[in-house]
């Protein structure tokens, strides 16, 4: 199973009934016993970052970290490890192997790291820089056994999302045609998702899964229950989107795009003219059908308004906890710090329901959260994307309660993205994004 997908962890309302629960999250998950979560339950968290004397990324006593791969490592496959790091999932190969699939977010005009031998889109004769790389490890001691492209010729692939059924789903920020912005020379349309198995062993087909829509894609997240896939758009005023597959697993068969609108007529959920959306308020939750979802326009957040569709402030990350979606909105909320949204689908003929479940209002607290996981103690592990002059950009936790506390600083001015935990739990990957670094975090999850 990815690792991506649930931990068996606490949800809010289990935390707030006791411990007990989050002693039988961690069992569950492979992690091993008291000290750990006593660490984990504190109310600053994980207790104060320490300094790093590498100068690197300081951490909580306890953890350590350790860069696995990086910009210009030499792969298997002839080419050296591309920039711009952001998303990534974590998998299970089974036979004590684990594989990461990372995207690298490069426009045409960036190195790809060596020539592509075939990808989805040209420019000027070559393959398109951007798409991903799958690193294959050993589950214990974490060495790359192996690290090469496993797609190519897309753009500003940003983040994604694991499946139930073992691929990574890879989005591209770039809703471009040829000719357009940095569109010069291309032969395609572009602004789609793309899958790869995380088994592959060299590139794969590079197909576009054309019927989930082509827009500002971030991120991807499928409800095993289901198999409908929930997406993300990084846009001031975009929408929240899901695909219903016509057939579950097999999303290259078409199926239905809609939006997210809410059932009591709320349409606006950044916050950013006084508070229409509290936080803790529950909503019912219904979706709206897109139409023309290869819009050439590149207007299906406009389809969506026009049908009463919530407005969502920059959708980033989106991760799957106890049966609840989690998902960023970078620069929602009153003081344009970042929101976190908590979506529950319905079961049972419930109608879903969407609730704002923390908003920052200081940067000490919380500042442009993007990527995001669920750690194996049901708290949030984010990754904020600020670019300021002082280097700032944190992993945050947010424990079900709400509570936000910093997990790791990154001294170098680049954002962290990718944030995924191994198969057992006790490994949190993470990418700098340039100049890109894997990294592996080991402590008392």
């Amino acid at each position: 199973m990815p690792a991506n997908l649930p931990f068996p962890a606490a949800n809010r309302r289990r935390f707030l009934a006791g411990t007990g629960s989050a002693f039988a999250a961690l069992v569950a998950s492979g992690c091993s016993t008291a000290p750990r979560i006593a660490t984990a339950l504190t109310g600053s968290g994980y207790g104060p970052l320490q300094a790093d004397p590498a100068g690197y990324m300081d951490l909580p006593r306890g953890f350590s970290y350790r860069v696995i791969s990086a910009l210009g490592d030499a792969m298997d496959d002839g080419g050296t490890v591309p920039d711009k790091a952001d998303g990534m999932g974590c998998f299970d190969l089974g036979g004590g192997k684990i594989a990461l699939v990372r995207n690298h977010e490069l426009i045409t005009t960036d190195d790809a790291g060596g020539d592509i031998a075939a990808g989805f889109d040209r420019r000027e004769g070559k393959v398109l820089p951007g798409g991903t790389t799958n690193l294959v490890l050993d589950a214990n001691t974490l060495d790359i056994e192996r690290q090469f492209r496993s797609l190519g010729g897309t753009i500003r692939n940003c983040s994604g999302g694991v499946t139930p059924w073992g691929s990574w789903l890879t989005c591209e920020e770039a809703p471009v045609r040829p000719g357009e912005r940095y569109g010069d020379g291309l032969g395609k349309d572009h602004g789609w998702v793309f899958e790869v198995p995380a088994d592959a062993s060299a590139l794969v087909n590079p197909e576009p899964l054309k019927a989930m829509g082509r827009f500002n894609h971030e991120a991807a997240a499928v409800d095993p229950a289901t198999g409908i896939v929930y997406l993300t758009e990084d846009r001031d005023d975009s929408m929240l989107y899901r695909f219903v597959p016509a057939v579950r697993g097999k999303l290259s068969e078409g199926g239905k795009l809609q939006a997210l609108k809410l059932t009591d007529g709320t349409r606006d959920s950044r916050n950013w003219d006084g508070i229409e959306m509290p936080v803790a308020r529950k909503y019912a939750a219904e979706w709206v059908g897109i139409q023309d979802v290869e819009s050439p326009g590149d207007d299906l957040r406009q389809q969506g308004a026009a049908k009463g569709g919530l407005l969502v402030a920059r959708g980033e990350g989106i991760h799957l906890g106890d049966g609840e979606f989690y998902f960023c909105a970078t620069n929602g909320g009153a003081a344009k710090l970042g929101q976190v949204f908590r979506l529950v689908p319905g079961r049972g003929g419930a109608a879903d329901t969407l609730e704002l479940f923390f908003e920052s209002s200081s940067p000490d607290q919380f500042n442009y959260g993007d990527n995001l996981t669920v750690g194996p103690n049901g708290h949030l592990v984010v990754c904020e994307d600020q670019y300021t002059d002082v280097v700032t950009n944190h992993l945050r936790g947010i424990s079900p309660q709400g509570q936000a506390y910093p997990i790791a600083l990154l001294h170098e001015q680049t954002e962290l993205a990718g944030a995924c935990f191994s198969p057992d739990g006790r490994t949190l990957f993470v990418n700098a994004y340039s100049p890109a670094k894997t990294l592996a975090i080991t402590g008392p999850w």
